[in-house]
């Protein structure tokens, strides 16, 4: 039977993260520039979103761009921008194909003028598709993600226009970025590295976590689904024990 067949498709998450890690180190093996790394990821991406939209899953959101990126040098991170418009404009039709929306959460207007353009135009010509939502993280931070929250939430309080003692979960969750997305079920980290590198902390309060020695070029469909199965053989309690969940 191959990984596939062992996936229970009743079982799949409705939301799965990835923080796609490695793409540096990837091409220093390779004895090449880190930007070698960041091109060949783009198939690990394309072959992750068709096999999970081919599963039934409903949300992927890939980490692409962190605040902190800024501060690498600014050639890879030229190169990166221009790396995300052409991968943008080459995979808009393929995702109107296959009927994937196109999302992006974290700080937008902080991206180059051209870069958030062709974004904005990718997810308006995606805008109706409705087999599943692959959703961008780029120019995000969770602890920016936080504070502009809190921030817009004070200003409503100010305005008259949120009473401060009606703020609980869902409505701070309506000031995020991820409004409208659920919570990932799933978390899945490449490259060997155990933390969370500021990636969606108020989503991920209940999410399985999964990490692969894989860097991310080096990601496939068998590793996907690999995870997709060992996330089903736990059990999510909730805070619950394991006979109130019988």
């Amino acid at each position: 039977m191959s990984l596939k067949e062992q996936i229970n498709l009743s079982r799949l998450p409705q939301h799965v993260a990835i923080i796609m890690d490695g793409n540096g180190r990837w091409a220093q093996r390779q004895g090449e520039q880190r930007i070698f790394g960041h091109q060949h990821g783009v198939r690990a991406v394309r072959d992750t979103t068709e096999a999970a939209a081919e599963l039934g899953i409903k949300f992927l959101t890939l980490y692409a761009f962190s605040t902190e990126n800024w501060n690498r040098p600014k050639a890879e991170v030229d190169a990166l921008m221009e790396l995300l418009i052409q991968t943008i404009l080459a995979e808009t039709a393929t995702l109107n194909k296959n009927n994937i929306r196109l999302l992006a959460i974290g700080d937008l207007e902080s991206l180059p003028g051209n870069c958030h353009q062709q974004l904005r135009e990718a997810m308006a010509a995606t805008a109706s598709n409705t087999r599943m939502s692959l959703v961008l993280a780029l120019s995000y931070s969770a602890k920016w993600e936080l504070l502009d929250a809190v921030q817009r939430i004070s200003q409503d309080v100010k305005k008259g226009t949120l009473d401060a003692s009606a703020i609980n979960e869902e409505v701070f969750s309506n000031y995020l970025t991820t409004v409208g997305i659920p919570d990932p079920e799933l978390l899945i980290r490449t490259s060997g590295e155990h933390r969370i590198s500021n990636f969606l902390l108020w989503q991920i309060a209940y999410s399985e976590l999964y990490f692969t020695d894989k860097l991310w070029p080096e990601f496939t469909k068998e590793d996907f689904y690999t995870a997709l199965i060992d996330y089903q053989q736990r059990e999510r309690r909730f805070g619950l024990v394991s006979e109130q969940l019988k």
